[in-house]
């Protein structure tokens, strides 16, 4: 029998850690009374990669084609708090983009420049 000190169970963007964990037979066993004694630890937003491009493009339902720096073009969307203040886009504007490292091709405008 082998034992382990720690298990780390991934929910809704919180790290769990059971205290009592160990493995037998290849399975994994988790003994615990209650979800009281799991500490937690809140896990960091995944960064975000922000560049700065042009508008090149206008697309339906409030999508874009950005040119960044770089000469990539990706397609954005605008973020949600600029759709609540009302803050238009037009082709030809700079904007701040935020990009996640999986998907490069798509994004977030988050910042109109002037």
């Amino acid at each position: 029998m082998q034992s382990i000190d720690l298990c780390l169970i991934l929910l809704r963007s919180e790290l769990l850690i059971a205290p009592h964990t160990s493995i037998v037979n290849n399975n994994l066993m988790v003994q615990w009374a209650s979800l009281n004694h799991l500490k937690r630890i809140h896990m960091a937003k995944e960064d975000q990669i922000e560049m700065e491009g042009k508008v090149i493009d206008t697309l339906p339902n409030t999508m874009f084609r950005v040119q960044l720096e770089n000469g990539h073009i990706v397609t954005a969307h605008i973020s949600g708090k600029m759709r609540k203040h009302y803050i238009r886009i037009l082709t030809g504007d700079s904007v701040k983009v935020e990009m996640t490292p999986y998907d490069l091709s798509k994004g977030r405008i988050s910042f109109r420049m002037r």
